[in-house]
């Protein structure tokens, strides 16, 4: 295992070759999928790809209208934008529950979990789009599949995401590794790299990159896509993160992070606030009203920052927070309503918010 750079030369990269099958065999597992690639830049990029994939591989070739979930992250969106505008992709940006199909449209795209922490059924959203052959793209949060059906099971196309939350610090945005995974059928189509199993000269195990030539990323007209950057070092650690935990360990974080969010909703309902959210893996959205700036200035003073979006704010849980990060935003929100800190109830029977 001598280097992190482009293994073309795969007689001496074999270690880093069968991490990097393990990243995409953790990522097909858990999103359902059949196949997926050896990672992406980051989760806009990878939606950007399966967008242009979706607009190359289209049959209706007056088809050129893509509808984008407005629950999709606002940098994705526009990162679409920037990706569409060369090739003519007029966006549609709105709500899936209200979009109807229609011929002039070649591919949609959805969060799962969305932007706000709702966890939506698509099932019927996507047998309709597939009723006007239409491809569907899920942005889909890892740790969570590991409790909710993967996209695979109800009609994804294409599922894409980021691996940050696999044991990758944040570092202020990046780098982190984005994953790409969708049908066998389009395996020729794949953007970026995909390691594969063969045998060497002796009959012996080997692995090296498939179905796709040296020449496809650097010969612009040989190409799958204008942008094939991997992250190779964060799709490794984000692999081994699950090789250590394993399927059980995995699952286990999902819930305790899960109860954790489940907890804060309770509590935060126990104080007055009226939290909106219904289905929910681990980001809740409460409505403030004009309690928004009181909020806002008691959690800074504690360290703790929030989104705010006018008089509606999103808590976001993730593996770091402990149940005292929970106790703590309980007392900040208990503490603007008026109530004493030792009256401050944290709940510790709330039941979970997946169907």
């Amino acid at each position: 295992w001598y280097t992190q750079y482009t293994p073309y030369q795969a007689e001496i990269a074999q270690g880093r070759l069968q991490a990097l099958l393990n990243f995409q065999t953790m990522v097909i597992d858990l999103t359902g999928m059949e196949i997926a690639n050896a990672s992406f830049l980051d989760e806009g990029t990878a939606a950007a790809e399966a967008m242009f994939m979706q607009y190359s591989l289209r049959k209706n070739q007056k088809a050129t209208k893509y509808f984008v979930s407005e629950l999709i992250f606002a940098q994705t969106i526009d990162i679409l934008k920037t990706r569409a505008n060369p090739f003519g992709i007029e966006l549609v940006i709105g709500n899936h529950e209200e979009f109807t199909a229609t011929e002039e449209f070649f591919g949609a795209i959805v969060q799962y979990p969305a932007c706000n922490g709702e966890v939506f059924n698509y099932t019927d959203f996507a047998s309709a789009l597939h009723t006007q052959n239409i491809k569907l793209t899920v942005i889909a949060d890892l740790l969570s599949l590991t409790l909710l059906t993967p996209p695979g099971e109800w009609g994804a196309d294409v599922v894409v995401g980021t691996t940050q939350r696999f044991g990758v610090p944040m570092g202020f945005g990046g780098p982190h590794a984005a994953y790409f995974a969708t049908k066998d059928e389009y395996k020729r189509s794949i953007p970026g790299r995909i390691i594969g199993v063969t045998i060497d000269s002796n009959n012996n195990y080997a692995l090296r990159m498939a179905l796709q030539t040296r020449e496809q990323h650097i010969r612009r007209d040989k190409a799958t896509s204008n942008i094939c950057t991997a992250q190779a070092l964060l799709a490794i650690m984000a692999g081994f993160y699950a090789v250590y935990h394993g399927p059980k360990g995995l699952k286990l974080i999902a819930e305790r992070t899960h109860g954790l969010a489940v907890t804060l909703a309770a509590s935060l309902k126990e104080a007055g606030y009226n939290v909106l959210s219904k289905s929910y893996f681990d980001t809740i959205q409460i409505e403030l009203g004009d309690l928004s700036g009181s909020i806002h200035k008691e959690c800074l003073d504690n360290n703790i920052n929030l989104n705010y979006n006018g008089s509606l704010v999103s808590i976001a849980l993730d593996e770091t927070t402990s149940l005292e990060d929970v106790k703590l935003l309980a007392r900040i929100f208990a503490k603007v309503k008026g109530i004493a800190a030792d009256s401050v109830n944290v709940a510790t029977d709330a039941q979970t918010s997946i169907p």
